[in-house]
């Protein structure tokens, strides 16, 4: 461990939002959606999104911003048999269904008032966030999207990097995904892998040797 940790960088969905998996089932009860069904979709497509011989699939198409949302709402509608006037607009519904961890979000704003540079690091599902507060939160914003880099690939932890002025060493980085914990470490960060919002708050207190709530 470095002895000075001076930044601290998150992901979005399922760490400054509610879990993923309870959000999706909001989500689905509210459209009709046959929530197995969608399960084994996004599973599959999960599973493909990290495997190198499989460069094209949606997801990671989606995330890179080489595939429109609009592109990706008409595969999801197609797959799960959804009446195509009803996908317009389905991711967008699909994240307002998930909520702020309120705890989360005032750790970071407490973290970036006591001086420590704070980044948000996200695969995003198009313009689907809503962005209110984060000029207070973060110092820089990587969306993947917007940058055509998404997690795990290093580059887009190294762009957050030099983004930010600071070594790779400097930074804890919170996700909710083990596989971008991986990486992070990877290239030199220290990771902690979120399961719930006491148990990182607990975790970021220690690397930052300072009180974090209020």
């Amino acid at each position: 461990m470095p002895e000075v940790l001076t930044t601290l960088i998150v992901d979005y969905g399922g760490v400054l939002s509610s879990p993923v998996a309870e959000s999706m089932l909001r989500w689905a009860g509210r459209e009709g959606v046959d929530l197995e069904q969608l399960r084994e979709l996004l599973t599959a497509w999960v599973q493909v999104s990290y495997d190198i011989d499989h460069p094209d699939d949606p997801i990671r198409r989606l995330e890179r911003g080489e595939l429109a949302q609009e592109g990706f709402e008409h595969l999801v509608g197609e797959h799960l048999g959804l009446p195509p006037e009803s996908t317009a607009g389905l991711l967008t519904r699909m994240y307002a269904c998930f909520g702020a961890d309120e705890l989360m979000n005032q750790v970071v704003l407490a973290a970036r008032t006591a001086g420590i540079r704070t980044a948000l690091l996200s695969n995003s599902w198009g313009d689907t966030y809503d962005r209110r507060g984060w000029d207070l939160m973060f110092d820089e914003v990587v969306i993947s999207g917007e940058v055509g880099l998404r997690k795990p690939d290093p580059a887009i932890f190294h762009l957050t990097l030099d983004r930010l002025g600071v070594a790779a060493g400097e930074c804890v980085f919170v996700d909710d995904l083990v596989h971008n914990i991986h990486a992070a470490v990877g290239v030199g960060m220290v990771g902690v892998h979120h399961t719930s919002a006491d148990t990182s708050v607990e975790e970021l207190e220690v690397l930052f040797a300072r009180a974090l709530r209020a």
